[in-house]
């Protein structure tokens, strides 16, 4: 049984820095099919960061040179280290991955969605 928990959320001033983990069990991070979205009060959950495989991350336009997603292989957690945090961050921020499956020549493939789900967790900016 796969499970999700993030962790790392708060309420900081615009400018702070947040670093968001996420802890996964029941699947194992490395050559992941992972990322992070984010749900701000009232609006449509969007995409902010994510991995697959063994390709460098992917950031939505609005966090590319603030947010960075990295992994812990060791401590089996996806982090996401947020700096110079806006108002517009203001979201709940989920952990989420994909399915995955060995293709032919052994390299994980990612499933064409995203399945599992943390229970998110809060992040407030304030300006």
């Amino acid at each position: 049984q796969v499970q999700l928990v993030e962790s790392g959320g708060g309420s900081v001033q615009s400018g702070g820095s947040l670093r968001l983990s996420c802890a996964a069990s029941g699947y194992t991070i490395t050559r992941s099919c992972m990322g992070w979205f984010r749900q701000p009060p009232g609006k449509e959950r969007e995409e902010v960061a994510t991995i697959e495989v063994d390709s460098s991350p992917n950031y939505a336009d609005s966090v590319k040179g603030r947010f960075t997603l990295s992994l812990d292989n060791a401590e089996n957690t996806l982090f996401l280290q947020m700096n110079s945090l806006k108002p517009s961050d203001t979201a709940m921020y989920y952990c989420a991955a994909r399915s995955r499956k060995i293709g032919p020549w052994g390299t994980p493939i990612c499933g064409p969605m995203f399945v599992y789900w943390g229970q998110g967790t809060q992040v407030t900016v304030s300006s």
